[in-house]
């Protein structure tokens, strides 16, 4: 069923309007008598189609239930800037499998290297992937993509979650597996590096600031598929893959 998130929608105003109507009318061709969900504020409206104009989508409400797809804890994830289209991909994935914030980093090692400004012209696109994603998914909300932080300014947040990890393949270096996370926390921070993983110092510093190293294994993942991975252990050991 198609799915839509737009916060002004409520039984007092059933209407969707903008770029929600000229989705339904003009590409999906949607019409009356047709269902879909609206999202509202965390309310999964469940809905059938009155009436369509090209600017104007009119419903019924069947029903009215809490989104029960929301994972029942927070995850930002901190990720390393990689390069090309990689993100992309982290963006889509990670918000199907739950994350609430994705927050690219720029480290020493990330090999892209954009200003700030430039990335800012990318955002648009990056926050219309997460949308898409948390609509085909079946969201109750869309995870925000954050603007590029410093690896700095990324620990300066560290405050917003209970537990943080960073991955760091060295497990020699004092890491201990990501199953010894604790289960039970209302909020996780996620720090994963680019393609060339993280510099010591920068571990050293996150770790300092209150972060765990983590690793998954021995063998060495992908930029684009460790997230992936700690995610899903995150959420299967939490109780909230699905």
């Amino acid at each position: 069923m198609p799915r839509f998130f737009d916060d002004s929608f409520s039984p007092d105003n059933p209407v969707l309007t903008d770029a929600n109507a000229r989705h339904i009318g003009l590409s999906l061709r949607m019409k009356p008598q047709e269902a879909l969900t609206v999202n509202s504020c965390g309310t999964d409206y469940h809905c059938r189609i009155s009436a369509v104009t090209p600017e104007t989508v009119s419903l019924e409400i069947l029903e009215a239930v809490p989104c029960s797809n929301e994972p029942g804890c927070r995850v930002i994830l901190f990720q390393a800037l990689p390069k090309a289209d990689k993100l992309e991909q982290i963006i889509q994935k990670s918000v199907e499998l739950g994350v609430t914030e994705i927050v690219p980093v720029l480290t020493r090692r990330c090999i892209a290297r954009p200003s700030a400004g430039d990335f800012q012209k990318k955002l648009p696109r990056l926050q219309k992937i997460a949308q898409a994603a948390a609509q085909q998914s079946g969201r109750g909300i869309i995870p925000a993509v954050a603007p590029l932080h410093t690896l700095t300014q990324a620990a300066a947040r560290l405050s917003d979650a209970e537990v943080a990890a960073v991955l760091y393949e060295n497990e020699t270096a004092g890491s201990v597996s990501f199953s010894a996370l604790p289960a039970d926390a209302n909020s996780y921070a996620l720090f994963i590096g680019s393609e060339g993983g993280f510099d010591p110092e920068e571990v050293e510093m996150l770790c300092e600031k209150g972060c765990v190293p983590v690793w998954l294994g021995s063998r060495i993942l992908r930029c684009e598929t460790a997230p992936l991975a700690a995610l899903s252990v995150l959420m299967f050991r939490t109780g909230n893959l699905g």
